[in-house]
């Protein structure tokens, strides 16, 4: 989701970048310092990328890991791995996002309200206790479980390691992507994720929350205490961790989340679109007043 696009000088910068081919061998994998160059879904082309080196860029990644301390089971998760062709079509098939506050809050939450807050009164203790040690409001917890997956009912159907290594190939967001490879495969290693079995939405998000890779390593925790962090299964896990992410950015106890308070900056670090924070703000603020 983003801001309508104009046609700009800049724009026809960009979109020459977005048409180069780019050097699998030429990319960091670290995150950038700086911004990359956006290159626009639907002006980069999907063969920009020969699928005939994928296998040499898995060596690669696998080679990096290795660098990295990633062990014998992270490097395994690359194993029979192909270059996914859907993938790569749903990135190219993203649109500008154009609905108002008002459309897409009215699209989003009201059928979601019953539900949360029958989750609101099953998970009462738990999320009582999460708000005593983040200080983040069920009502922010909650509305961001149900507007990513409907509360766990639907995480996807994409392979998540296929999809992140098709993406950390692919021309137009390596930069974004290679670092999430290599934070995946960490979390592979260490036990947290089953690359044969996980699945989920096609640009690798992970679990009820739907973190990327990246967020994963640096926010999520085993707050069930069983000895392994389960973002697909244990809400446990999935809760505290999302309220984990909001308190490392900042997140101010007591303080407001709507435009212009404290906290409003803060649900723009879990997504950046305007309008999706807004309605996050929104949907927590019904559920905190019984509105």
């Amino acid at each position: 989701m983003m801001t309508r696009i104009f046609v700009t000088t800049a724009f026809a910068i960009n979109l020459a970048v977005a048409l180069a081919p780019v050097s699998a061998s030429a990319q960091n994998w670290d995150p950038p310092q700086t911004e990359p160059v956006y290159r626009y879904a639907t002006k980069t082309p999907h063969n920009c990328v020969d699928r005939a080196g994928f296998p040499a860029f898995l060596a690669q990644a696998r080679t990096e890991a290795q660098r990295r301390g990633v062990g014998p089971r992270g490097l395994a998760a690359l194993n029979g791995i192909t270059f996914d062709e859907s993938v790569v079509s749903r990135d190219r098939g993203q649109k500008v996002f154009t609905q108002t506050f008002e459309e897409f809050s009215g699209r989003m939450v009201p059928p979601r309200l019953g539900i949360a807050r029958q989750k609101m009164q099953q998970q009462a203790p738990l999320l009582k206790r999460i708000e005593q040690q983040f200080g983040v409001p069920a009502g922010i917890i909650v509305a961001v479980w149900g507007l990513e997956t409907d509360f766990g009912a639907f995480l996807g159907t994409f392979s998540t390691v296929r999809s992140i290594a098709t993406l950390a190939y692919d021309c137009r967001r390596p930069e974004k992507f290679r670092p999430e490879l290599m934070a995946l495969m960490k979390i592979v290693d260490r036990g947290d994720l089953d690359p044969a079995t996980a699945k989920g939405a096609w640009a690798g998000e992970i679990g009820q929350t739907q973190f990327m890779p990246s967020s994963f390593v640096n926010y999520a925790i085993d707050y069930d205490r069983d000895g392994r962090i389960d973002l697909v299964r244990s809400v446990p896990d999935v809760l505290g961790s999302t309220a984990n992410f909001f308190k490392s950015k900042g997140w101010q106890r007591g303080q407001g989340w709507q435009p212009g308070q404290p906290n409003f900056a803060v649900i723009l670090e879990w997504n950046k679109a305007e309008v999706y924070a807004r309605t996050i703000a929104y949907f927590a603020e019904r559920l905190e007043t019984g509105r």
